[in-house]
């Protein structure tokens, strides 16, 4: 068995347990207080002690902390809002469409734009089209301007693409000089 071993690495005794002691602690870094390893002279001697084994704080949450606050939002979550504070929100129903334009932080209504209205309603042929789209896109623009409104965050909804009538109205807030953030 000694044979097997590369000749330039010793193990010491001190590895093998003696049968009279008894470990004075059950925790796992207890295991490596002996540990001593020895090699040839060309290389240097590795010793490990009991002061050496850092142990790792904790990472996450505790259960208890868990426990406490459940549903703490994310540091994303908590700065968005002071981040991008004005949030479009565009819905289209059967028969009109709604745009407005809201402060996060304050929930007040900056700007709004629907096809509902009694102006649009009897000048507009069709109240879901493409040219809806376009007209509403850009009094919403206009509106937002006149409140000192020049950029804005669009967040769509799951599984929702930019597309089709939403892309028109997106498409002509930017070209009425909107940034999108």
């Amino acid at each position: 068995m000694a044979s097997a071993l590369p000749s330039s690495f010793l193990l010491s005794s001190e590895l093998l347990p003696i049968r009279g002691d008894k470990p004075n602690s059950v925790s796992w870094s207890f295991s490596f207080q002996h540990l001593k390893l020895s090699a040839n002279n060309s290389i240097p001697t590795l010793t490990l002690n009991k002061g050496f084994i850092v142990e790792a704080a904790w990472t996450r949450r505790s259960r208890d902390e868990a426990a406490k606050r459940p549903n703490r939002k994310s540091w994303k979550q908590r700065t968005d809002m002071y981040m991008r504070p004005f949030l479009l929100n565009i819905f289209f129903s059967k028969r009109f469409i709604h745009a407005k334009v809201m402060h996060r932080a304050t929930s007040k209504v900056i700007s709004v734009a629907t096809t509902n209205a009694k102006d649009l309603r009897n000048t507009l042929p069709s109240l879901t089209d493409n040219n809806a789209c376009r007209i509403i896109g850009k009094l919403i623009a206009e509106r937002s301007k006149e409140a000192d409104v020049f950029a804005m965050s669009y967040e769509p909804n799951k599984n929702e693409r930019i597309e089709g009538r939403l892309a028109i109205i997106l498409d002509t807030i930017q070209d009425n000089d909107i940034i999108f953030v």
